[in-house]
């Protein structure tokens, strides 16, 4: 679930030719919502077909992250900065919160300032590789120098033009996921009545 959540946080912000880290922050932070669709490709040790999924995802500043997996079967994450709910087909949610489980929670807030693209306490918990290349592409590789990042991943990608494209996961046990995001679309600007209905639980 940990990377599942890393990964649906990391999508926000639009990049330009020789576009700098200090410029890919305060681009991730001005946008209030962005909306997406993704797939994602896992592939796991032992196991010869990789597993498929996809669906969409919604990231709004003042509510937190939506992530909606509709195939191969339903999923919904959502994560706010008091706690993460967890609802899978049809069950009732689960909910972690800072009295539940403070290391999740913890967790949820690095979680929370790399949706913010905090580049202090980006520097706190990665090596970071930030490189421009041609025709607006970018690639930052982030490398965990912290617990539990460090216990969990080898490096994560993100790769994109004027906007997050993918993201890649190698994580420690020789897994790896990839995520094409597409069709994202920054307005409108505002969430309607059914989309804020989605973070109430």
């Amino acid at each position: 679930m940990i990377k599942f959540l890393l990964a649906g946080l990391l999508l926000i912000g639009t990049a330009a030719q020789a576009v700098t880290l200090e410029e890919l922050q305060q681009r991730f932070a001005s946008q209030p919502v962005v909306r997406a669709e993704f797939t994602q490709l896992r592939e796991i040790k032992g196991m010869a077909q990789p597993l498929k999924s996809s669906g969409e995802l919604l990231i709004a500043k003042d509510k937190g992250l939506w992530w909606h997996q509709a195939r191969p079967f339903p999923l919904t994450l959502v994560l706010d900065d008091k706690r993460m709910v967890q609802v899978m087909n049809g069950q009732p949610p689960q909910i972690i919160t800072a009295e539940s489980n403070p290391q999740m929670f913890q967790f949820n807030h690095l979680l929370r300032a790399l949706f913010q693209a905090d580049r202090r306490v980006l520097e706190q918990n990665f090596a970071l590789d930030f490189q421009p290349a041609d025709q607006q592409k970018w690639q930052l590789v982030l490398t965990p120098k912290t617990s539990p990042l460090d216990k969990l991943f080898n490096t994560i990608t993100l790769q994109g033009a004027e906007y997050l494209e993918a993201i890649k996961l190698n994580d420690r046990q020789g897994d790896k996921t990839d995520i094409v995001l597409s069709n994202q679309r920054l307005t409108p600007v505002s969430l309607s009545e059914e989309e804020q209905q989605r973070f109430d639980f």
